[in-house]
């Protein structure tokens, strides 16, 4: 049965109205019409979080993004829902699930900054923006003679602040970035492990909704979703607040899951680190649970504001 009430039986995506939400969409779109023949079209809808203002923490964390989008989906305003993944609360969310992880973007973070500079080159007492906790304290952690500051805006809005002299840097996704075609802002690729899921698209859709399933499962990429879902299993263990500096790295390759996770101190003076080589099919609630025990074990909760129970 087809439940989409778009044009001729089209499903409807239900998406941010930001550049970068409606690129990711349509990139998601592309990819289920050119696996089914089916049409998607897309369906704008307004967040709190794209009209309040404030530190993202104090409107409630990642979570503001998907509140609207997921009260549509119940609604039946639309059929499925792609998110970057790492905005995504960690709890399963009643009647909704994700019905597929796509083919994943880069990881990294991306350093854009005037003339060129690299976090190494920066001039002490640089200010460099960023509205992740995580990012200030892997950016102090590197260099504490910067200061680095909060930061809010769609991906162009933040660019600006560089390049009419407000900030000497931001840091970004790479793989926004690269999604919108702003690559050339990018003077610095980093290095460090970066958010649970992030580069990752999760598309979700009502829960006993076959025709949708069947649709985004079609544009699955297996490696993607067992890296992803393992990252937020972690950070799901942990239970760590909106405001606290985690990193999840997860990559899977020739069957094998490498993983790195990082609790760190948000002045970025401290840091404690877990990190894993296992066979991509174990169970990975229990490689969180185990992960989560060690990051404890070294001092985490002292750290962070972390209420996971596995200690």
């Amino acid at each position: 049965m087809i439940h989409g009430t778009g044009t001729n039986g089209a499903l409807r995506l239900g998406t941010r109205a930001s550049l970068l939400a409606t690129t990711q969409s349509q990139l998601v779109a592309d990819a289920i019409t050119a696996a089914t023949g089916r049409a998607v079209e897309l369906v704008k809808i307004t967040s709190d979080g794209d009209v309040l203002t404030g530190p993202l923490a104090q409107l409630g964390g990642t979570g503001v993004f998907a509140t609207a989008l997921r009260d549509a989906l119940l609604r039946g305003e639309c059929d499925l829902l792609v998110h970057s993944m790492k905005d995504l609360p960690t709890a399963p969310f009643p009647g909704i699930v994700i019905g597929a992880v796509p083919e994943r973007a880069s990881q990294r973070d991306a350093l854009c900054a005037r003339d060129g500079l690299t976090v190494a080159t920066l001039p002490a007492g640089a200010r460099v923006g960023t509205g992740s906790p995580r990012r200030v304290a892997q950016v102090l952690a590197q260099r504490p003679d910067l200061v680095v500051e909060g930061i809010r805006g769609n991906v162009d809005s933040r660019l600006r602040k560089v390049t009419d002299g407000e900030f000497d840097a931001v840091v970004l996704a790479e793989a926004g970035l690269r999604r919108i075609g702003r690559e050339a802002a990018i003077t610095e690729v980093l290095p460090w492990a970066t958010s649970a899921a992030q580069g990752a698209l999760a598309i979700e859709v009502r829960a006993g909704d076959a025709d949708a399933l069947s649709a985004v499962q079609t544009v699955e990429d297996a490696d993607a979703a067992t890296a992803a879902h393992l990252e937020q299993a972690v950070l799901r263990h942990l239970e760590a607040g909106c405001a606290a500096p985690v990193a999840i790295d997860a990559v899977v390759r020739n069957g094998r899951i490498s993983l790195v996770a990082e609790v760190s101190a948000l002045d970025g003076s401290r840091s404690v680190r877990a990190v894993r080589d296992l066979d991509a099919g174990t169970d990975r609630e229990a490689i969180a649970a185990d992960v989560v025990r060690e990051l404890f074990a070294g001092g985490a909760a002292d750290l962070a504001d972390l209420a996971g129970t596995s200690r």
